[in-house]
């Protein structure tokens, strides 16, 4: 019986890449990462009756502030699909340019859920003042450190883009960098809804 070899195989049937693979899998590993602090989150939330517990009663969630921080998170989706439609179509120049405000727009959103969390801090809401404040710290700041990730992992694919490393035949690098992007991206409204609206 004879065995199909990559010569005859059809042409535009092409192996997954190790580097899609890898962020895939990465991916998945997240997925289950945040479904059990979202899990946990919600078996607390119905788990009390008062919801947030009286000890928090009188702390007000920046809802508005994080609302206008949410849009500019989304915004940073679109702009990282239009860095990755660029250097599909091999423009470098706009590749940078939408990078750098990908880029510009994630900083900006840590530093507004920064300073939110000073105020929420100065208003007696910590890590260690119950569960209220203990979920919250924690499924947020994971998402945190999640943006912070991709920020870092963006502007290192800044520099390999300023330094020429990409062209419409080869630019892995920026696709697994947008995937991850618009995952974290994409997480952040759920959240949004469950822990400041619900």
């Amino acid at each position: 019986m004879l065995r199909d070899t990559p010569d005859r195989l059809p042409q535009d049937v092409r192996p997954m890449s190790n580097a899609r693979l890898g962020i895939l899998v990465l991916l998945g590993a997240e997925m289950m990462l945040f479904s059990g602090l979202i899990g946990a989150f919600l078996v607390f939330r119905m788990g009390n009756v008062t919801w947030p517990p009286p000890s928090h009663i009188d702390i007000q969630l920046p809802r508005a502030v994080t609302g206008i921080n949410t849009a500019l998170l989304l915004l940073s989706g679109y702009t990282m699909f239009q860095a990755l439609r660029a250097i599909q179509k091999d423009r470098v120049k706009q590749l940078r340019n939408w990078l750098l405000l990908t880029g510009a727009l994630g900083v900006l959103f840590l530093g507004v859920q920064g300073s939110e969390w000073a105020q929420l801090i100065r208003s007696g809401m910590t890590l260690q003042s119950g569960v209220y404040g203990g979920i919250f710290y924690v499924l947020l700041g994971c998402h945190a450190v999640h943006v912070i990730g991709a920020v870092i992992w963006l502007f290192i694919v800044l520099g390999m883009a300023v330094s020429g490393r990409f062209a419409a035949s080869r630019h892995i690098g920026v696709e697994t960098c947008a995937i991850y992007w618009i995952f974290v991206v994409a997480l952040w409204p759920i959240l949004y809804v469950l822990v400041y609206l619900a």
